[in-house]
């Protein structure tokens, strides 16, 4: 560390003008935090401060078996490297566990990364860590301030969205057959997002099946991604498992209220911005939940706003700079002894 100055390397490529965490990272950084952006040349290097970890799984997975090898090789020389250095490792618990399995070996190295971590930052305070697990709470900021100059579009109502990443745990097939099972006057499905080489042919058949179901099955800019949200009455989240969601976030920062399953961090939204906002359901999403939850959002006043607070970017960089002096002084402190 030179001169107070914190030198932080994410696990996280760098912005591209699309909204994404790193965004978070970047623009809500203090002016004596330095953000660099990942590459291994620069994680073995170890020209940093303290090495910040986003979704470490991502880091060692490739198709083919030489790249996966060579990257979960990477990732143990960094931990060596970091530990013989004392370079402090703190990790962003965006999920639980990972949504898809990597197998036994993955989950031996990812279990090596949690030993070697100083401090786990906990977006909700819902998360549950071991015991021997160092944990803070920082909420994930709002993206209210990052759409500002971005026109929006009218509201349609009786329209439902949703967007981001299609995966299979986010069931947005599901979504697409349920909606689909009968015509629904005064009502629309439009679905934004990229899928997977596995799911894109099946979206793509089901988006076709209905006339009232239409899609753009791609990441789209930031100020695609504010017409399309800003255009729907409400966005449906319907994941299998849900703990984190930047998607939630994206959507009430834009005012428009989300239906998403009934779990712990979302209770905790709901309490936190109202149950007008975030309306839960339990167990499999059925059409009478689906229905209710438009016809509510269609009733919501064009000047209400959920509540945001204690969720801006600046006052997010200053606590993540907090963490990252006390990781830098513990891994001191235990050198000295």
């Amino acid at each position: 560390m030179t001169q107070n100055r914190i030198r932080v390397l994410h696990s996280l490529a760098p912005p591209d003008g699309r909204t994404r965490f790193i965004d978070q990272m970047t623009e809500g950084a203090p002016d004596d935090v330095e953000v660099r952006y990942f590459s291994w040349k620069k994680a073995l290097k170890g020209d940093y401060d303290v090495l910040h970890l986003h979704w470490p799984e991502f880091l060692t997975r490739d198709q083919r078996l030489s790249k996966r090898v060579g990257k979960r090789q990477a990732m143990r020389a960094t931990l060596l490297m970091t530990r013989m250095r004392r370079i402090p490792i703190v990790r962003t618990v965006h999920n639980l566990h990972p949504h898809e399995d990597g197998g036994r070996a993955e989950r031996r190295l990812l279990n090596a990364i949690d030993r070697r971590t100083a401090v786990f930052i906990k977006l909700n305070p819902t998360t549950q860590l071991e015991p021997q697990m160092h944990g803070v709470t920082i909420l994930h900021g709002h993206y209210r301030d990052r759409f500002a100059h971005h026109p929006r579009s009218e509201r349609e109502k009786g329209r439902i969205l949703y967007f981001g990443l299609i995966r299979p745990y986010k069931n947005v097939d599901k979504l697409i057959e349920l909606y689909a099972r009968r015509e629904r006057p005064g009502t629309s499905l439009r679905i934004v997002g990229s899928p997977g080489r596995e799911l894109r042919e099946g979206i793509s058949a089901l988006i076709n099946s209905h006339q009232a179901v239409s899609g753009r099955l791609e990441f789209v800019d930031d100020d695609v991604l504010v017409r399309e949200i800003t255009a729907a009455s409400l966005v449906v989240l319907p994941y299998a498992e849900m703990h984190n969601s930047g998607a939630a976030l994206v959507a009430l920062s834009l005012d428009r209220p989300i239906l998403v399953p009934r779990t712990p961090s979302n209770s905790a939204l709901a309490d936190e911005v109202g149950d007008a906002w975030v309306r839960q359901y339990d167990g499999d999403l059925t059409e009478e939940v689906l229905m209710s939850a438009l016809a509510a959002a269609d009733e919501l006043g064009s000047e209400e706003r959920p509540k945001l607070d204690g969720r801006d970017w600046v006052a997010i960089g200053r606590l993540h700079r907090d963490v990252y002096h006390d990781a830098i002084a513990g891994a001191k402190d235990r050198g000295r002894r």
